[in-house]
């Protein structure tokens, strides 16, 4: 089957299943909260998204050498994806977490104002009740995008070894 004889297609989709699987021991470990959930998760330690480009430049440098037209292609499509990762996806969490708050904040505020009007305290409790939140795990700070980069290397040499 054509798909299996894809070295580095198997070593970027290993090393991203395999980082979102080691995520939950590692949060474990850090005393960090802890789920399956994790698994699906996006932000974390290991970063699966620097795991997965890592290991398509790495398996890709090995079949093809530094110097293949691919290995720029996936060096610059892997640079971009690690900076996006830590940068936007990482304020975006940030900005996720403020939000969180500002909705405990409203529903503070409901709790302990008595006289609002009963059409504001409505509106203030459907925003509530909807359990509208906004996630708060989407980027990866550097060190976890470092621990994805050396995973995605590990991972794309010992499916080499496999192969």
């Amino acid at each position: 089957m054509p798909f299996f004889s894809n070295y580095p297609l198997i070593a970027a989709l290993c090393a991203i299943i395999i980082t979102q699987f080691i995520k939950v021991p590692v949060a474990f470990i850090l005393g960090r909260p802890t789920s399956l959930a994790l698994i699906t998760s996006t932000g974390g330690m290991p970063s699966s998204h620097s795991a997965g480009v890592t290991a398509l430049i790495t398996a890709l440098t090995i079949e093809e050498g530094v110097a293949s037209p691919l290995v720029a292609i996936a060096a610059t499509f892997g640079v971009i994806v690690i900076f996006d990762s830590m940068g936007v996806r990482r304020q975006s969490g940030e900005h996720g977490i403020l939000i969180n708050e500002l909705i405990a904040d409203l529903e503070n505020i409901r709790k302990t104002i008595v006289t609002i009007g009963q059409e504001g305290t409505k509106n203030v409790k459907e925003l509530i009740e909807d359990d509208r939140h906004s996630k708060e795990f989407l980027g990866h700070k550097p060190i976890e995008v470092f621990f994805g980069i050396l995973s995605g290397i590990l991972i794309s040499f010992l499916i080499h070894i496999a192969y």
